[in-house]
């Protein structure tokens, strides 16, 4: 079970690392080359650098929202279930 932790672990580091050298030369460096260089052709359009992470992290702070708000629900439910069965 060690040994598959570490190839998981590896691997996310191995992704992420991609990750973020993709995006640091797509959102930092690409300005700095000409129009017309043969990079350009690897990297979507510039606005989506600003984009996808803006719409990554409104759908993860709503799904954080709804999290919390289902929790809050479930236990003010179980609550009231409590308290019913009290009075009863």
């Amino acid at each position: 079970m060690g040994a598959s932790d570490k190839a998981l672990g590896g691997g996310l580091l191995l992704v992420a690392s991609f990750v973020f050298t993709y995006y640091t030369t797509w959102a930092l460096l690409l300005p700095f080359f000409d129009a017309s260089s043969e990079i350009h052709a690897y990297f979507p359009p510039r606005e989506w650098a600003v984009r996808l992470p803006a719409f990554i992290l409104v759908v993860g702070l709503s799904g954080i929202g709804v999290f919390i708000g289902s929790t809050i629900v479930k236990e003010n439910k179980n609550k009231a279930e409590k308290a019913r069965l009290r009075t009863a």
